[in-house]
């Protein structure tokens, strides 16, 4: 039987102005983290960050109907579907304008663990939310939720509570300025969608 993880300590409540950064200071600081949507989520251990400059970020381009959200202001939701199949969800940053935001890749399941097997079809814990599409799959995030505020209902975002070491790496899955360490992770964790190959640490 899979064994279930105790639910973390939690930090003090985020709102939308620990997004009004630049998301090369917000990344490293969601590693540790615990995010819930309708009481299901978890410790955040892998983020990307995107930014408007970088021709990866689908705002490189300007403004369009899909991505409106990212050019919003910070501490709101952006939901998009990742090659026809799977929703990815990322965390709007910096001021209006900017479109720049981070993309969450994974989370150590602490909340939920029922319903996320549920919606997965499967027990392995590790394998729930090792993933942007994973995650999504069992927190049941979806384009219906894009647009929404972090800082609301049903959305629960809390601070970590201590210190953890953050290491640094290479984006994934992407073909330009793949060369960017702009991924950010726990470092250790087993819940991560990848390891970090030659890995750098960045103190939190």
């Amino acid at each position: 039987m899979p064994e279930t993880p105790k639910r973390p300590e939690l930090g003090k409540t985020l709102n939308r102005r620990f997004f009004a950064r630049s998301v090369h200071d917000v990344a490293p600081d969601l590693i540790g983290a615990t995010l819930l949507f309708n009481g299901v989520g978890g410790i955040i251990v892998e983020v990307e960050a995107y930014h408007h400059t970088d021709p990866a970020a689908h705002s490189y381009r300007g403004p369009t109907l899909r991505n409106q959200v990212m050019f919003g202001p910070p501490g709101y939701l952006y939901v998009y579907r990742s090659y026809g199949i799977h929703w990815c969800m990322n965390f709007v940053c910096e001021k209006e304008g900017s479109a720049s935001a981070i993309l969450l890749r994974a989370i150590k399941p602490t909340h939920g663990l029922a319903a996320m097997r549920r919606r997965r079809g499967m027990d392995d814990e590790h394998a729930l939310c090792s993933g942007p599409g994973k995650l999504c799959e069992a927190l049941a995030v979806t384009r219906d939720h894009n647009g929404l505020a972090l800082d609301e209902a049903p959305f629960a975002f809390y601070a970590r509570p201590r210190k953890v070491e953050v290491v640094v790496g290479v984006r994934i899955g992407i073909t330009k300025a793949a060369d960017l360490p702009w991924r950010y992770g726990l470092k250790g964790s087993k819940y991560l969608s990848k390891p970090f190959p030659n890995a750098v640490s960045k103190n939190p």
